[in-house]
């Protein structure tokens, strides 16, 4: 799908809490394939901006354009197909503690899509075997290490067949040394095609997977650029600051 079709449109978007104003006036877009990382400091409106994609957060005005559609005009029956097509990947996991690994993957597509339990029980052992979790499919979440149980969350997202993840800073729970292999894990995802829109602060991944890097500070995108662009030639101030210091931390 090309720039000029994107598959996912965000204009004018603005959400507000009481006279606090969050987001301000977003206008960027995503096309299939690209992988975009959103950085920027705390409080820059990051994780709402996500969570207003997928409606988890209700706009105070503006459009989601999906594949031409406005997502904000939905029902309910339309806001369920969507997140299909949309999934997310959230901080903490959220798994069930009282079912299996396996049977974490297996629920959605059993009920939303109304698959087997053979049938699901098969994808589900493909995708852990994709995490490289197959091992761990029988276990329960608290059986699992932080960066296992977020590995099953991707998984988790992937059962669904999604054409975009979003991914709401996915490292930010984990311990140091667990990083990593969730990284590796989204890392492969970029590879392979996954449309992708992260907030995180890792820096590193940015550099390595993103295509594009928006930069938020104070409720605004201020710089949309390649990595390149972004880490080595910030054009605002906000950004050159919060580049600088990253680099001097």
């Amino acid at each position: 799908m090309p720039i000029d079709q994107p598959i996912l449109a965000i204009q004018h978007l603005e959400k507000k809490y009481g006279t606090t104003n969050v987001l301000k006036d977003i206008n960027e877009v995503v096309a299939e394939g690209q992988v975009i990382c959103v950085i920027g400091p705390s409080g820059a409106g990051k994780s709402t901006f996500l969570r207003c994609l997928n409606l988890l957060e209700q706009p105070t005005s503006g459009e989601i354009l999906y594949k031409g559609e406005n997502i904000t005009r939905f029902d309910r029956t339309q806001l369920s197909q969507y997140r299909e097509k949309v999934g997310m990947v959230f901080q903490n996991f959220n798994l069930f503690p009282n079912m299996t690994v396996a049977q974490n993957l297996m629920l959605a597509p059993q009920r939303v899509k109304k698959e087997s339990e053979g049938d699901a029980r098969k994808s589900a052992l493909l995708l852990l075997d994709r995490v490289g979790l197959r091992k761990m499919a029988d276990r329960y979440p608290e059986q699992l290490s932080g960066g296992q149980k977020q590995r099953v969350a991707i998984a988790r997202a992937l059962a669904m067949n999604p054409e975009v993840l979003l991914f709401d800073e996915p490292t930010s729970a984990l311990d140091p040394e667990m990083v990593g292999e969730v990284l590796q894990v989204m890392q492969e995802l970029a590879e392979d095609g996954m449309t992708m829109v992260v907030v995180t602060h890792e820096m590193g991944f940015a550099k390595k997977a993103a295509d594009r890097v928006w930069f938020m500070a104070d409720g605004y995108v201020q710089e949309n650029g390649t990595p390149q662009q972004v880490f080595d030639q910030p054009t605002s101030e906000r950004a050159q600051n919060f580049i600088n210091k990253i680099i001097n931390d």
